[in-house]
């Protein structure tokens, strides 16, 4: 079973090391220390801590009403507009993600280099790689 270290399950997921620590230490996810002393989290744990807090949420955000299940919080690090469409990057945790909208949409919703926003990602194809 591959287990974690708090800052490897921080980056999976996309939240800072003092979080993962903090919720570690508050025995929201189960850790372990190797014989180095390092605290570990095995990989099932922290699979079904990652499920929990996505559908349960942390406590900390209004929960959404949406019937896409994959949600992205991060921030907009760059808006390229065009004259009918736009270009919108959101860095979310380790994820990079670049939407193509319309112009007005991001007008609408006021999107600026800066503001947090979610992007949600509904695909009839997605690819799956092992490590």
């Amino acid at each position: 079973m591959q287990s974690y270290t708090i800052g490897q399950a921080a980056r999976l997921l996309g939240v800072s090391p003092d979080t993962a620590r903090r919720w570690a230490d508050a025995g929201k996810v189960a850790t372990h220390r190797d014989e180095s002393g390092r605290r570990l989290i095995d990989g099932r744990d922290l699979a079904a801590f990652s499920v929990e807090i996505a559908q349960n949420g942390t406590g900390e955000e209004e929960p959404s009403a949406t019937s896409v299940r994959n949600a992205f919080p991060g921030i907009v690090t760059a808006v390229k507009l065009g004259d009918v469409a736009a270009q919108v990057e959101i860095q979310a945790g380790p994820h990079r993600l670049v939407s193509l909208l319309t112009r007005e949409a991001v007008e609408e919703l006021g999107l600026e280099v800066g503001m947090q926003a979610t992007a949600r990602v509904k695909a009839t194809s997605v690819h799956v790689d092992r490590f």
